[in-house]
């Protein structure tokens, strides 16, 4: 009987531990190769700078804590979502404008892409 109970004790650790596991998302797993680093943080403005790993994606987020969002890549070739646009290709120097809480994803389809976005 004790042998059972211990038995039907560690099956059910291991079942739940398995079904905690496969539910639990993967650290940075939806934003990988995405690398933001931020050069500027005044409550007037906001510039970071950031790099994206080829092939990586950003996924759909918005920028409620800001006014706008000014979005310039400075070299490469990437591909950008805003709101419930189709996707545009932008190269470098190219500027976007966003309202506040406008949904938008990017990705890069060529090489490492740095680019910098300012929000105030």
């Amino acid at each position: 009987m004790r042998a059972c109970a211990i038995v039907s004790a560690v099956s059910v650790a291991l079942l739940y531990s398995v079904l905690v596991s496969a539910q639990a998302p993967a650290a940075n797993s939806a934003n990988q190769g995405v690398n933001p680093v931020r050069l500027m943080d005044r409550p007037e403005v906001r510039v970071s700078r950031v790099e994206i790993a080829p092939g990586a994606v950003r996924s759909v987020h918005t920028h409620d804590d800001v006014r706008f969002h000014l979005w310039i890549p400075i070299s490469g070739k990437l591909e950008i979502t805003i709101g419930s646009g189709k996707p545009v290709e932008a190269g470098s120097g190219q500027a976007f404008f966003m309202e506040k809480g406008t949904p938008h994803s990017f990705r890069n389809v060529g090489a490492p892409l740095p680019l910098y976005w300012k929000s105030s």
